[in-house]
């Protein structure tokens, strides 16, 4: 039996997606932040994974291989994280290219979109922030815009042009929920639905979210982000009890400069619920 952790961080990116550090550096950070077990968790990649279970070894944490998927469901986009993946499962990979093939057509279609307005070469000025050119994000095309001096911040940048409803906005469809869950267990992996405070779900839908992910072998609800309150963590370790979902804890770290909390120092996890990491422990 291998020690439970004191400080599990179970999601965060690197430059192989969205992530401002690259896979060693996030290691790195996270180990010098007293992280004991840490995922990796890219956008429809696992591209990074090698070069950070290597340099997990290397700092002498555990480490725990991931990926989040990008699902449609209710209109909304939801991400599952997958954790304790095989990268080299083809069930896995297939679906991951798959996903990822959405992603350049809608790169170019938020350009496009974002030229009409006169905000030409957004395109080309995102991938100098995309380590990455298969995985250009929403995050890529703020970053270039706050560069050229359009907006202050990344999160202004979101609010002007990049969410529903803003001439940025380009409607996408991801894989489907089942499909998701599918691929992550293929894999031999644990699904967890990420950071469930950030959608703009209802109650009433938030709970035929969850009882849907279940029905599909979903496993996990992230009560612990860093995009949530204490109020958030309070109402989601009620959901995790009431689905009996596995509880995770995670920051969802992408840089110093974008995350509200920095690797491993979210939140414990509340009383009352089983961690995630129980079903790992033994694994990773």
């Amino acid at each position: 039996m291998y020690p439970i952790p004191n400080n599990p961080d179970l999601h965060c990116h690197s430059t192989v997606s969205d992530g401002w550090l690259s896979p060693t550096e996030v290691v790195r950070r996270a180990a010098a932040n007293g992280v004991d077990f840490l995922a990796l968790t890219d956008h429809d990649e696992t591209g990074g994974l090698a070069e950070a279970q290597a340099a997990a070894l290397e700092a002498g944490i555990r480490f725990v291989p991931g990926v989040e998927v990008s699902v449609s469901w209710g209109g909304e986009t939801i991400h599952i994280v997958g954790l304790g993946v095989d990268a080299d499962n083809p069930t896995l990979a297939a679906g991951l290219e798959q996903v990822r093939a959405g992603r350049h057509a809608r790169a170019q279609q938020m350009s496009d979109a974002l030229a009409a307005l006169g905000i030409r070469g957004v395109l080309d000025g995102a991938l100098t922030f995309a380590r990455n050119p298969a995985l250009v994000s929403r995050a890529h095309f703020a970053r270039h815009l706050v560069a050229i001096g359009l907006m202050p911040n990344v999160d202004a940048v979101f609010k002007h042009y990049l969410v529903r409803g803003k001439p940025g906005f380009v409607e996408t469809r991801w894989a489907e929920l089942a499909d998701a869950v599918a691929w992550i267990r293929a894999a031999g992996g644990v699904p967890v639905v990420a950071h469930p405070g950030r959608y703009r779900l209802s109650d009433v839908e938030m709970a035929r979210l969850l009882a849907a992910f279940v029905e599909a072998g979903g496993q996990g609800l992230e009560v612990v982000s860093g995009s949530h309150s204490d109020t958030k963590v309070s109402k989601f370790a009620r959901y995790a009890r009431r689905f009996s979902l596995l509880a995770s804890r995670a920051s969802d770290f992408h840089g110093a400069q974008e995350s509200r909390v920095d690797l491993g120092r979210c939140a414990p996890l509340p009383d009352g619920v089983e961690p995630v990491w129980s079903r790992l422990i033994d694994r990773f």
